[in-house]
């Protein structure tokens, strides 16, 4: 019994002990660790580039209290690692070493409190990115340990911040400590130790990340515990973190960053005096801090010493490398600049522009790069500008709008830009202050991005507005509120919207269409964010019978961004399945067709939804095919991640034959977010009185008589009211209204009298025309950083790993021109009709776009990571003469004779490994990730390395296009499709003197809207009559008049022309439609002709084309027949080629082309000399081609169609009908 109660109190014994082995420090000891803290940035494969850093130091700990201590860091080596893995090693740096050194020699405070650091302190000069580093080091002394379980999972706070922690524990019973794993989910942190920038109109789409992820990361600690009477000491401690990264699906390939980390216990001693601490700051807890990181950009670094004297200087040296043309070789200094501006303060700026603005193109620079500082110091210096009224409204709006749409989304910012939309300067020009207002709604959209819930204060400008224009039935400001509200999307202002629509409200207000289809336009942004309410909306504006019908359209379309469920999309389908508006209906089923056959993630479900609904709705509206439809055409890839659509939607009524708005939308889909690039709508206002549901004489074929039946219609413009627009436009980039535009009678009425041919001198056309005759030169250059997009996070070393993407275009146009007129005493423009004007201009018109993708670590001492850098230069110069006599209908233009080699557009692109640090600017390092010695004579079975120069040149003109190529890569199955951006990429456009068989002086095009019949010479013009007889045979007796006349020579100074003419005629016949061509060879011994007729028999839907070249258009000679035929069971397009002889490359270009695209091939004989071809709708959406050559038949069925085939749709529902 003595020997059990023994054992018993050794087992509790034995418990209490490892019980309390939770991490502590005593304080009245100093412990001394060994930490060794690096980074790697890389691919993971062989024989590719690496970068990376290191910092190795000694820490000591000691106790101030029982709950803090100090911690004092020693002995500090930084290094750099650059190169090919496995070749190369760890450099030190000792600069950057003594510079980092000098920082964490200062003592650092802490209170440890049941094995997690809290509050930390450190003196005030220790900068954010040195606390940060010690916080890193402190978090091997943050765990939970519990003795049992040995397996728990918990939520806990710690330096990637407030995540779930999975742990394991297991007891070592050799040496009885205790060794703990502990894994952190970093993904999916609930609060998140991150910062994103730039990615607020890029909608997080949930059924778009199911596809794949981008980024995957993982966290492990592993702890060695050495038991102690007051707890558990930490006696080593390992982390490591890995993150996978790719642009597209993480799955196929990635970049990968490792950051490992050790602590090695290598003594404790008995008390010690701890280190003269100081004043010290509250620096938080051990959860990293963002750096203020706008001026930390990842692709810079440089000397940040006198920021603005640097930057004035870089702005004005920009301006001179500019000012001719753009300079391919400097525009991503742009971004230095950017940097500098970001450093300087709200004085600097003034004193800048006192500097600058005297000279226009360091004015116009300045004016374009002080808007990406992105914070109030910009608003307070537009502030003083619009003061002063020392800016033009031109300048105030291209400024403002960058500004605004660029600005950090914080709270005092967003009451800041109130008061900028509310100036006096801003709302005196009439264009000035919608934009104002639009870029001001866009703020609060991005504020409600990055806070929620946003606060009603935000959006209450807008509201107000609003609110005022409709007490005051000024349709302006309620237009202008209303699309300032749908840029905000903040569901605040639901209440407001609803009360310009029909049937919604209480207490609704008799409102123009217009306005309605912009509140109705105002919740698109809002159904992300409040889907229930603008659903419920939605259904009620769709089931008024007193709404327009472009509004319920709206209404439908708004509906759909929320996306509702299979209920709501079954309660549409019963209303639509009783809707009599046949317009309305014809929208709403093609909309749901878009829908049903799309292929992008975020309608995966609602296809299905769909799908159900046009099958129930196909043999009541399947015919339908008015002119109010919708058009959609998608793709997505799985392996990218990335995918598009656009759409085309026209919203019409019954009381016009023109569709009352049109809409076209493009959206972009990448790596789980989707954005709205471009969308552009234009509205028939008043211009729909002019057209009723019919248009008299219009027959639908696009013919001249319809050409002419519009024109009638379009000639009583002048009846149309003055206060009202005629017709009315918008763009929207990334979701966004930038620009809305009313064209109104006034407008139109100026613009007849200005180019009226009786327009006297004193109009803006006669001004334009007397500055050209006294001689013009213009310049302008504008830089625009597009895209700032920045995710910076955390990592377990306390350094920011961060993933950016900029793109920048810097866009120049130079132009030099002088005109002369003669007779030179034009007095109204109908005197220039008959005279000879002459104009010489020389210029040059180019951009240059430059993109660059960082992953890797980012902070104002160094920089290593994977960085990818593009660019792609476009330039276009020109000089010469021309001659213009428009009652002649006569032009000539000369173009001297290329001299010199020119590249038209290139594009190059590379990868690198990068290592930059603040204390050796000098000497930063860039290894390429496919090494430049990489030998193409010697591939290896992953090696890629094409490399092409192709020329046409030539010798009649003494002239060439070159284009050449080189792509130098490794490819791997694994890491499809990763590899197309791992290596280099260099392509380009060239244009190159050629050697000449005659001496080419200038290139000389004519062309002659009204012709002699005869051509250039006597011979040339029997040559010509002899082939059009022999020919064509539909010239009867007489030769028909030329149309126009183009003629391209070589001019060589008093040798023989040589060249090319053109000559075009058109000898149509009654319901018959025909051209003709001839092409000549002009020069000494000269008969190579091409000779083309053509014809089309619109009502009977056949079209014909014979095409015949060689001398005198005999030794070859092409027939081409096409016949649509209705009357089919399917829809059916036949087309035959005959020829008599072709060159045989001709003959083996379809089945090869045929076999690249998928056809299937068989060898049977068919008739000779001849190809057939039969396309049949197999189904809306597919095709079905077959191919009948001499030896060969190809085929394919069900060949996709990017849209629906409306004609089978249409045919076949009535065939099914009427049998």
């Amino acid at each position: 019994m003595r020997g059990l109660v023994f054992f018993f109190c050794c087992l509790v014994a034995l418990a209490s002990k490892y019980h309390s082995l939770n991490l502590t420090l005593n304080y009245r000891k100093t412990y001394e660790y060994k930490y060794e803290g690096q980074v790697k940035f890389g691919s993971g494969k062989p024989n590719r580039a690496e970068s990376g850093a290191r910092i190795k130091c000694n820490i000591k700990i000691f106790g101030e209290s029982p709950q803090v201590f100090i911690l004092q860091v020693s002995e500090v080596t930084f290094a750099e690692l650059n190169g090919i893995s496995g070749k190369c090693d760890f450099i030190q740096r000792p600069r950057l070493s003594q510079r980092l050194a000098a920082q964490l020699a200062k003592p650092f405070k802490f209170e440890h409190i049941n094995g997690h650091v809290r509050q930390i302190q450190a003196a005030p000069d220790v900068t954010e990115t040195t606390v940060n580093i010690v916080r890193g080091m402190l978090s091997f002394f943050h765990a939970t340990v519990k003795t049992s379980p040995t397996v728990y999972e918990l939520e806990e706070a710690g330096i990637h911040g407030v995540c779930q922690s999975n742990y394991a524990t297991e007891i070592n019973k050799q040496t009885n400590n205790m060794n703990i794993t502990q894994v952190v989910d970093i993904d999916n942190c609930r609060i998140k130790a991150a910062m994103q920038k730039g990615t607020a109109h890029a909608v997080l789409d949930k059924e778009t990340k199911q596809r794949g992820e981008s980024m995957i990361s993982t966290m492990q600690y592993l702890y060695t515990i050495q038991p102690t009477e007051e707890g558990g000491m930490v006696k080593s401690a390992y982390g490591l973190e890995q993150q996978h990264f790719s642009p597209f699906n993480v799955k196929r390939g990635s970049f990968r960053m490792e950051a490992k980390k050790e602590m090695v216990l290598i003594r404790v001693s008995e008390g010690g005096k701890p280190p003269n601490v100081g004043q010290l700051q509250n620096r938080g807890d051990l959860v990293y801090k963002i750096v203020n990181s706008d001026a930390n950009i990842p692709l810079v670094m440089q000397d940040r010493t006198q920021p603005k004297a640097k930057a004035l200087t870089m702005i004005k040296q920009m301006a001179e490398d500019h000012k001719n043309r753009i300079k391919k070789e400097t525009t991503e200094n742009t971004l230095k600049v950017y940097q500098l501006l970001r450093m300087l303060q709200d004085r600097d700026l003034d004193e800048m522009w006192v500097e600058l603005s005297k000279n226009n193109e360091h004015r116009r620079f300045f004016l374009d790069m002080v808007a990406e500082i992105n914070d109030d110091r910009v608003l307070k210096f537009l502030q003083k500008r619009f003061q002063a009224k020392d800016v033009t409204a031109n300048e105030a709006a291209q400024t403002l709008l960058i500004a605004m749409n660029h600005l950090q989304p914080r709270p005092e910012l967003v009451e800041k830009a109130k008061e900028i939309m509310n100036m006096e300067f801003i709302k005196s020009h009439p264009r000035l202050w919608p934009l104002a207002v639009f870029s001001f709604g866009s703020l609060v959209y991005k504020h409600c991005a990055y806070h929620s819930p946003c606060p009603q204060a935000a959006v209450q400008p807008l509201l107000d507005l609003a609110n005022e224009g409709l007490r005051n039935r000024n349709e302006t400001k309620m237009f202008i509120a209303l699309r300032a509200l749908g840029n905000a999307g903040h569901p605040g202002s639901i209440k407001t919207i609803i009360n310009f629509l029909p049937g919604v409200a209480a207490n609704p207000v008799d409102v123009s269409c217009r306005v309605q289809s912009a509140a109705m336009q105002a919740l698109r942004l809002t159904a992300r964010r409040d889907p229930h309410n603008v659903q419920e909306i939605a259904m009620k504006v769709f089931l008024q019978k007193n709404c327009a019908p472009e509004t319920s359209m709206m209404a439908i379309m708004v509906m759909f961004n929320t996306k509702p469920s299979a209920a709501l999309v079954s309660t549409l389908t019963a209303h639509l399945e009783r809707q009599k508006d046949i317009h309305l209906a014809s929208f709403a089923y093609s909309y749901l067709e878009n829908i049903a056959r799309s292929k992008t993630p975020d309608n995966h479900i609602m296809s299905t939804y769909c799908s159900l609904a046009v099958k129930s709705l196909a043999a009541k509206f399947g015919r339908l095919s008015y002119n109010s439809r919708s058009f959609q055409m998608d793709m997505f890839d799985d392996d990218f991640l990335m995918g598009a659509s656009a759409s085309f939607n026209l919203l019409g009524g019954p009381t016009s034959v023109l569709p009352t708005e049109i809409i076209t939308q493009t959206k972009y889909f990448s790596i789980g977010r989707i954005k709205r690039l471009m969308e552009f709508g234009i509205r028939a206002e008043t211009i729909k009185q002019l057209f009723g549901p019919s248009i008299p004489g219009f027959k639908g074929d696009f013919s001249f008589s319809d050409f002419q039946a519009i024109y009638n219609v379009l000639k009583n413009w002048e009846s149309l009211p003055n206060d009202k627009p005629i017709i009315s436009a918008y763009s929207r980039m990334s979701g966004q209204e930038l620009f809305f535009v009313n064209i109104k009678k006034d407008l139109l009425e100026y613009i007849k009298a200005a180019v009226s041919p009786s327009a006297p001198k004193g109009t803006p056309v006669w001004a334009a025309i007397e500055q050209l005759e006294r001689g013009l030169s213009w310049h302008w250059t504008k830089p625009l950083l597009t895209i700032e997009v920045r995710l910076l996070q955390a990592t377990t070393l306390g350094l920011p790993v961060e993933i950016a993407k900029y793109y920048q275009t810097l866009t120049g146009i130079t132009i030099n021109a002088k005109a002369a007129i003669n007779p030179p005493q034009a007095q109204h423009l109908v005197d220039l009709m008959n005279a000879d004007i002459s104009l010489e201009s020389e210029g040059v018109v180019g951009f240059t776009k430059d993109f660059w993708f960082f992953h890797g670590i980012n902070t104002e001492l160094f920089q290593c990571g994977t960085e990818m850098k593009s660019k792609a230069p476009v330039e276009l110069p020109w000089k010469f003469s021309a001659k213009l006599n428009v009652g002649n209908r006569v032009f000539e233009l000369d173009i001297p004779a290329c001299k010199n080699e020119f590249e038209l557009i290139s594009f190059s692109s590379n990868l690198f490994a990068v290592s930059r640090n603040i204390a050796n600017l000098q000497s930063p390092k860039r290894t390429p990730m496919i090494p430049d010695e990489f030998n193409p004579q010697q591939p290896t079975p992953n090696n890629w390395c094409p490399k092409a120069n192709m020329c046409a040149k030539s010798s009649m003109y003494g002239v060439g296009v070159c284009v050449d190529y080189e792509i130098r890569t490794q490819y791997y199955n694994s890491e499809y499709p990763l590899y197309s951006i791992m290596g280099f990429t260099h392509a380009a456009i060239r244009v190159v003197p050629a050697e000449a068989t005659k001496p080419v002086e200038k290139i000389r095009f004519e062309i002659n809207g009204k012709p002699a019949s005869h051509p250039l010479t006597i011979r040339h013009l029997y040559e010509t009559m002899r082939t059009i007889a022999e020919v064509f045979e539909d010239f009867c007796n007489a030769t028909p008049q030329p149309v126009v006349s183009i003629k391209a020579i070589a001019m060589s100074g008093n040798q023989n022309l040589e060249g090319f003419d053109v000559t075009l005629y058109n000898p149509s016949v009654g319901d018959t439609l025909k051209a003709q061509m001839i092409v000549s060879h002009v020069g000494d011994a000269a008969n190579w002709k091409m000779c083309v007729d053509a014809s089309a028999q619109v009502v009977n839907k056949q079209w014909h084309a014979m095409i015949s070249w060689g001398a005198q258009c005999k030794p070859y000679k092409i027939s081409v027949m096409a016949a649509a035929q209705s009357s089919a069971p399917k829809p059916t397009l036949e087309a035959k080629v005959q020829w008599a002889s072709v060159p045989e490359e001709m003959e083996r270009y379809i089945p090869g082309m045929a076999l690249l695209s998928g056809f299937n091939q068989t060898c049977e004989s068919n008739a000779n000399q001849e190809v057939s071809a039969s396309i049949v709708c197999a189904s809306s959406d597919s095709i079905d081609v077959t191919i009948k050559l001499p030896k060969y038949t190809v085929s394919r069925r069900a060949v996709p169609l990017p849209f629906t085939s409306t004609s089978f749709r249409v045919e076949n529902t009535e065939r099914n009908e009427q049998a």
